[in-house]
């Protein structure tokens, strides 16, 4: 990739990064729709504007809530 590109979109472990959260969250936050993202083909995208959106909202994620499932 060029310097000049810019990233459109991440996979969960680099979305968990940027967020300073865990891959079993962002899971959790996709699942429940707070974080929006795209399947393709057997991976899961997430649009980087969909990440500063969310930290721009005021939702944060919910404590003490299972996040078992993982998104497919």
């Amino acid at each position: 990739m060029q310097s000049n590109e810019a990233v459109l979109a991440v996979g969960m472990a680099e979305a968990a990064r940027r967020l300073g959260l865990s891959v079993r969250t962002v899971a959790a936050l996709v699942l429940r729709h707070e974080l929006a993202s795209r399947k393709v083909g057997r991976r899961r995208i997430i649009p980087v504007m969909a990440l500063e959106a969310f930290v721009r909202s005021d939702r944060q994620p919910a404590r003490n809530e299972p996040a078992n499932s993982s998104v497919k």
